[in-house]
C-alpha cells in the first residue's frame, strides 16, 4: 500500500519560517499523485540592512535547519527539497555539494536544491553566460555569483534588490521584478536566472521569456522541476516557464 494522495512521490520542503512563496508555488505546480510536506525552518524576522545581517541570516537558518529536517522526517517522505536558496550557494560549488552530501547522509534520500537545480537547468538549454536577480545584500551577490563561475558560467550582470528582511522578500511586486529581469538581460546573455525562494518570480518567469525571447529561470520552478525530473515524474507542466513545459 502507498500514500493515498502522494502515491507517486511524498516531498519533504525545507523553507525559512519566514517564507511565504515556496509553498504556494510548489503547491501550483504540483502534479497528481505528488504531494508537498512543509518544514519550517524557524528563524527571526531580522532586518537586513547590510552584510553582516545577511551573514546572520545565513546562520540562523545553519543553526535550525537539522530540527526542521528530523521534525519532517516523521511523515515518511521520499525525496528532501529545500526552499532555500542563499544557503546553497553560500562558500562556492565545493560547500553546496558538501551541503548536499550531508543531507543526503542523515535523511538517506535524495536531495533537491536550488543551487544544484540552476546549474541542471542552464545546462538543459546550453546557456553560459547568464544575468541574474536576487533580493540579497551585497554578500549574498558575491556567493552567487562565485557559485555560478565555479561551475563554468559567466555572470555578465547581477542585481541585488538588498530587501529589508526576509519576510519583505516576498513584497517585492511583478512590476520590480520585471524590471529587474530587464535589467540583468542583454544581447549576449543566454539566460536569466532569479534566485532567492521568497520571491514570488515562478509565473512572471513564463511571461518574461516570452517577451525576452530567452530562458527566465525562477528557483522555485528549477527547485520542483529537479525533484520531479530526478524522481522519475515527467509531466509537463504549464505556466510557470519554459523549463518544467519542455524538458
Amino acid at each position: 500500500m502507498t500514500d493515498s494522495l502522494g502515491y507517486r512521490r511524498k516531498y519533504a520542503v525545507l523553507v525559512p519560517s519566514t517564507n511565504t512563496s515556496v509553498q504556494p508555488e510548489f503547491d501550483a505546480m504540483r502534479p497528481p499523485g505528488v504531494t508537498n510536506h512543509i518544514s519550517r525552518i524557524r528563524i527571526p524576522n531580522i532586518p537586513l540592512s547590510d552584510n553582516a545581517d545577511f551573514q546572520r541570516l545565513i546562520d540562523l537558518i545553519a543553526a535550525a535547519q537539522d530540527e526542521a529536517v528530523d521534525s519532517v522526517m516523521s511523515c515518511e517522505p521520499d525525496h528532501l527539497v529545500l526552499g532555500i536558496s542563499a544557503e546553497t550557494f553560500w562558500d562556492g560549488l565545493a560547500a553546496s555539494r558538501k551541503l548536499k552530501s550531508y543531507l543526503e547522509q542523515k535523511t538517506g534520500l535524495p536531495v533537491a536544491m536550488g543551487s544544484d537545480a540552476c546549474s541542471l537547468a542552464l545546462d538543459a538549454y546550453g546557456a553560459r553566460t547568464i544575468g541574474v536577480v536576487t533580493p540579497y545584500q551585497p554578500v549574498g551577490d558575491e556567493n552567487v555569483v562565485r557559485f555560478f563561475e565555479e561551475c563554468g558560467y559567466r555572470v555578465k550582470k547581477i542585481k541585488g534588490l538588498r530587501c529589508a528582511s526576509p519576510v519583505q522578500i516576498a513584497h517585492v511586486q511583478p512590476e520590480a521584478l520585471a524590471e529587474a529581469v530587464e535589467e540583468v538581460n542583454g544581447h549576449d546573455v543566454d539566460a536569466v536566472v532569479q534566485v532567492g525562494t521568497n520571491l514570488a518570480m515562478a509565473s512572471l518567469a513564463a511571461k518574461m521569456e516570452l517577451k525576452l525571447g530567452k530562458p527566465v529561470l525562477a528557483i522555485n520552478s528549477a527547485i520542483y522541476w529537479q525533484a520531479l525530473r530526478s524522481a522519475g515524474i515527467n509531466d509537463k507542466i504549464s505556466g510557470f516557464g519554459s523549463l518544467l513545459e519542455r524538458f
